[in-house]
This record gives structure tokens, sequence and C-alpha cells, in this order.
């Protein structure tokens, strides 16, 4: 019968590329999660998977010039990222197409020539790599630019928190009575997101890097009321699901990134279920008895 220390501990305590991979998730967990936070409640979410999507391609020339080097795919991505933002606002604020449209436009684009750049060019695993990512192949370059963009993430939040929230609440206030701090707050926020998307690229992939930051954020609501406090339980629900979806990778030898998403979207659903405000318990089973 396994103990709970060889269950729980030992994977962390006697395995380094475990605590890498755990370190690595609790910087996306501080910084990512937070930022998701905003992200849901500006109805976002799909732009931010749109971006995540985006950022393959840059990353592909960046493996394209130097190999698997974490700075040189991080620039890249960061880049191409950027770009898509920008182009895909020029477009929605010079034609009549939606942003939804816009950017959904150029992610399939840069998806298509992301995968094109790396078959080409690189071997199927370094394809699976760049798709689904490997937090249990995180090094010590990776760890520095999570914690880096960690830092710059919650520094940039504390700095931007008053204008994104009057957004969320007003999108059109700012507009008309900021003096053009909407559309820095919105510039800021989109450069943060990008930067976080990167880093969870080396972890995640581009297909999951945005599960970090939409189910944790998401499962928050049916638990906290403000802001500051879905912010913080965003960061505990994130932290958790990385702890678990490792586990669940090293004892049962799954893929590490789809294991650390599906474990937060079981305590999103979760949280839908049994969830402190809003949940289907609330509304539907513990409301009709205090009313009767």
């Amino acid at each position: 019968m396994i103990s709970p220390y060889d269950l729980l501990i030992a994977p962390f305590a006697e395995f380094v590329f475990m605590r890498r991979a755990l370190v690595g998730g609790l910087a996306l967990a501080l910084g990512a999660a937070p930022l998701g936070v905003f992200l849901v409640l500006r109805r976002m979410s799909l732009v931010g998977d749109a971006l995540s999507h985006a950022i393959l391609p840059g990353a592909a020339l960046g493996f394209l010039l130097a190999g698997l080097s974490i700075w040189w795919m991080s620039l890249g991505g960061l880049v191409a990222g950027l770009l898509v933002a920008g182009l895909s606002g020029l477009m929605a604020r010079t034609t009549t197409l939606k942003e939804d449209a816009s950017f959904a436009g150029f992610y399939v684009l840069a998806l298509a020539l992301g995968v094109m750049l790396v078959s080409r060019a690189g071997t199927p695993i370094d394809l699976i790599r760049a798709l689904f990512g490997s937090a249990l192949a995180v090094d010590d370059a990776a760890l520095w630019l999570m914690a880096a963009v960690a830092s710059l993430t919650l520094l940039g939040l504390a700095a931007l928190y008053r204008a994104l929230v009057v957004e969320c609440l007003d999108p059109g206030f700012l507009k008309t009575h900021g003096g053009g701090l909407g559309t820095l707050a919105h510039l800021g926020f989109l450069g943060l997101l990008v930067l976080n998307l990167v880093a969870a690229f080396h972890a995640l992939g581009t297909l999951m890097a945005i599960g970090l930051l939409v189910l944790p954020a998401t499962a928050a609501r049916f638990w906290a009321e403000t802001v500051w406090t879905q912010m913080l339980v965003a960061a505990a629900i994130a932290l958790t699901a990385t702890v678990v979806g490792l586990l669940l990778s090293f004892h049962l030898d799954l893929p590490s990134g789809p294991a650390i998403v599906l474990s937060a979207g079981a305590l999103y659903l979760l949280s839908v279920a049994v969830g402190a405000r809003d949940s289907l318990y609330r509304r539907h089973v513990q409301s009709p008895h205090l009313r009767a």
C-alpha cells in the first residue's frame, strides 16, 4: 500500500524535474490566474485563446534561428503575439469587422503558419511539444522567464487595477472621461496577456496555455464576490490544479500539460456544482429549501 508521503511528497522531494515543474506552476498561478480574472470579466476569453495560438509562428521562427533556445523562442512568440494583437485591433477600428472576428481570422493564419514552420524545420516530437507543452521539461531558463513575467504581471496589475475594474463595469466610461487612460489600460492588459501566454507556452504549449488563465478565473467567480478576492481564489485554484496535475502525470504516466489543465477543469466543474456563490447547489437545492 502506497503511503501518503510516497503519493504526495516523494515525487517533489526526490526528483528535480518535478520541483522545477512545481515552481513554474507557482509562477504561472501567481501571474496568469489573477490576470485571467480580468480576461473573464471583460468577456475576452476567446481573445486570449486566439493570442495563445498566435504566438506559435514567432516561437517557430525563434526555433529556426537558434534551436531550442528559451529566449529566442520567447522573443519570437512575444513579437508574434503583439503583432497579431495590434493588427486585430487596427482591423477592428478601421473596418466594420468586430474585434473577436478579427482576432479569429489572424489567429487561424498564425496557427497554420506556426504548424507549417515547426513541421518543416523540426520533428513530430517538436510539433507535439509546441502544441501541448511539457511542464516536466521546464529548465532553469524557463523558470527565470516565468518568475520575471509573474513579477511584472503583479506590478502591472497593481498599476492598472483601478482602470481595469472601471472598464469591467463600464467600458465606455474611460473612453469619454479618461483622457486616453482606457486605451493605455487596454494596451497594457494585452501586453501582460501576451507575456503570460509566452511564459505558459513553455510548460503547457500553445493549445493548453490559455487553460491556467481562464479555468481558475471562471471557477473563482463561484467562490468570491469582489475582484481582488477572485484574483486570490483563482491563484489558489491554479496552484492546486498544478500540484494535482503533476502528481497525476507522475503516477499515471500522463502528459503533464493536459493533466494540469484537466485538473483545473475538474475544479471548475466542482465550483459550478457546489461553489459558495450562484452554483447549481446554491440556486437549485439550497435556495428552494430556504424559501420554503
